[in-house]
């Protein structure tokens, strides 16, 4: 079995342990629990035709000028870039974040993920913000972590992307 380690990036009360829990148990919590350093989970993915196993590691959220340790990074084959799209500061964020990742190990497969779409009354993320992430030749995937809209789309994705043909 092939197995591959995704990292969860984004600013803090993004979603990104909401979304894990959503992809590995088909759940949802209401409650805000902030993830203290790095929570590892893991679910077993179909690739053409290989049994893949994802190792998700959920890295606490990061404030503004927080540089994640590189221990934190090596080895991570793809990454997810959770933004809020509630919350138009996220994506600044998470742009800092992906330069901070190209530095410490390069380029690599990443898609990101502007969660709570199901919030979309309250939606600060328009077209012309996601403009700014168009150079970055990322996919752009909306999901909402509480409906489960687009989560299994992010993840597969990503690991269409890391696991070689």
């Amino acid at each position: 079995m092939i197995q591959k380690r995704i990292s969860m990036l984004g600013a803090y009360a993004v979603g990104k342990t909401s979304l894990v829990r959503q992809f590995v148990s088909s759940m949802f919590d209401e409650k805000y629990h902030a993830t203290i350093g790095v929570k590892i989970d893991k679910k077993i993915v179909s690739v053409r035709d290989n049994e893949v196993q994802l190792m998700l590691w959920d890295i606490a959220g990061a404030e503004d000028h927080f540089t994640i340790p590189d221990s934190y990074m090596r080895g991570t084959a793809g990454c997810l870039l959770v933004i809020d799209g509630t919350r138009i500061e996220t994506l600044d964020r998470a742009l800092d974040l992906i330069k901070q990742l190209n530095g410490s190990v390069g380029t690599i497969p990443r898609v990101i993920v502007l969660n709570k779409c199901d919030l979309i009354d309250e939606w600060q993320v328009d077209d012309e913000q996601l403009a700014r992430l168009a150079p970055l030749g990322c996919h752009i995937i909306r999901s909402s972590a509480k409906t489960g809209e687009g989560v299994e789309e992010a993840f597969q994705v990503l690991a269409e992307q890391i696991v070689p043909e």
